[in-house]
């Protein structure tokens, strides 16, 4: 200890010091304090914590330190009491304990100091279940973050590749100011610039003067029902006529508009151009996440290959023509909600339910779906996320209850009610057994009382739960 932080006149300040006063001094200072020799054999002990689940903590007398602490610890005992034959405290060093619950050993932060000739060595030490706890959670809200931002990145890539490879001509326009913010390849043609160059341009800059007044009516009523479809309008450029259709999204606290772009006399060739086929059709079917198109009451027209996998199936022709809703969690009920919405607001978003397979497979799965209309065939795109395999930020603890209401609510078609209410009571009957087993320290005949439960009543229901050992030899009954 640096001699600026030791007491400048401890002879004359702490007066007549007894052992006594001393003892008592380091067992409210320390939650865990070790009197040994200077061969590591426990003499003495105090633990001012009585939170602290140590394992036969009463029987550590004459034992090795080395012994009450974990394998990995026992090379850190030898360095402290190496430390502490200098007579001066050594560095804090963390070991660990086994726990008396079986569960976490339990951290303790060590510091030794040498006392009298030599022959006796006081460790001191502080519980560290505290930080380590904040340390686990952060741990875990690091690698929360981590799954979104894989998440993000996901979702950007799958993104950049379809506007990217679109044969069909987008523009991202911001609705506050109309400036372009994006501009994909296919709209270098289309207009006559170079998709980079367009960024940063006012949107009604690129068209004729003469489509003003229709551009302004276009984005009021785009703004007004969130969709404008197929508007001619000439380009600035004096390029072919343009068929401009126009969505509103928002994004975050700002809106911005989808406006798509297609030649007149292009647009069948564009829709049947093989190599578009291809390229569109094979990002589809290489998604991670399952997608299907389906006519506009749910029968299946294609689908991924990913969507083949979570249904158990094999090829793409055993799904087409079936109703996505035999797969669904909730039949019938699913799809219904799905289908109405979609045509009462054109999209759904993040609807959670349940996927079977043919083979009695069941994946928690999360939709996303929007319903396409214009000259052609109306149809529904359905994108479907196994979320099944996320991980939970809160630490597992074996059965637990529903955390809200709406997590109950959602088991409503998928198990019947009288199952629902006979899991959620026994949950709960077996949570308080247990935490009044623990209450107790496993004192049946109080944990009875403290349940308002006769003993035969709660052996009965200690062995309906397989809960605690229930041979004569293990009983606690507190007699």
């Amino acid at each position: 200890m640096d001699a600026a932080n030791r007491f400048k006149n401890p002879e004359n300040t702490l007066g007549d010091f007894d052992t006594e006063t001393a003892a008592r001094l380091i067992a409210t200072v320390a939650d865990i304090a070790l009197i040994v020799d200077r061969h590591g054999v426990v003499q003495d002990m105090a633990v001012g914590n009585d939170d602290l689940p140590l394992v036969e903590g009463d029987n550590w007398l004459g034992r090795h330190w080395n012994e009450i602490v974990t394998v990995e610890s026992r090379s850190k005992v030898d360095v402290l009491l190496r430390d502490a034959a200098r007579k001066t405290p050594s560095r804090w060093r963390q070991l660990n304990h086994p726990s008396s619950h079986g569960g976490s050993d339990i951290p303790i932060m060590y510091s030794t100091v040498g006392v009298g000739r030599g022959d006796r060595i006081i460790a001191v030490g502080r519980d560290l279940r505290a930080v380590a706890a904040l340390q686990q959670r952060l741990i875990e809200a690091q690698q929360s973050m981590e799954r979104d931002y894989a998440r993000l990145r996901q979702a950007e890539t799958r993104y950049r590749v379809l506007f990217q490879l679109a044969a069909e001509a987008v523009l991202i326009v911001d609705a506050a100011d109309l400036k372009i913010v994006e501009a994909n390849p296919a709209a270098d043609s289309l207009i006559g610039e170079h998709a980079k160059q367009l960024t940063g341009k006012v949107f009604p800059d690129i068209f004729e003067e003469d489509n003003n007044q229709i551009l302004q009516t276009l984005l009021f009523t785009a703004r007004s029902t969130g969709r404008v479809e197929k508007i001619q309008l000439h380009p600035a450029q004096g390029q072919p006529p343009l068929t401009v259709s126009v969505s509103l999204f928002r994004q975050g606290n700002s809106a911005h508009f989808l406006v798509r772009l297609s030649a007149m006399q292009a647009v069948q060739d564009i829709v049947e151009s093989p190599k578009t086929r291809v390229d569109v059709l094979a990002v589809i079917d290489s998604l991670p996440d399952a997608f299907v198109i389906t006519d506009s009451d749910g029968l299946v027209l294609t689908g991924n290959r990913a969507f083949i996998d979570l249904v158990q199936l094999v090829t793409e022709e055993q799904i087409k023509g079936k109703s996505i809703g035999q797969w669904l969690g909730r039949p019938n009920i699913d799809l219904n909600v799905l289908l109405s919405n979609l045509r009462q607001h054109g999209s759904v978003r993040l609807f959670v339910t349940t996927l079977q397979g043919e083979y009695g497979a069941a994946a928690e799965v999360e939709i996303s779906a929007v319903s396409v209309t214009g000259d052609a065939q109306p149809c529904l795109g359905f994108a479907i996320r196994h979320i099944g395999r996320r991980l939970s930020t809160q630490p597992s603890t074996g059965r637990e209850l529903p955390r809200s209401v709406e997590q109950m609510t959602e088991l409503v078609g998928r198990v019947s009610l009288k199952e629902l209410v006979r899991d959620t009571t026994d949950m709960i009957e077996r949570l308080c057994i247990e935490a009044a087993l623990e209450l107790t320290g496993d004192n049946r005949a109080s944990a009875a009382e403290l349940l308002g439960l006769s003993r035969q009543s709660l052996y009965v229901k200690l062995r309906r739960y397989g809960l605690g050992d229930l041979t004569p030899s293990g009983s606690s009954d507190g007699h």
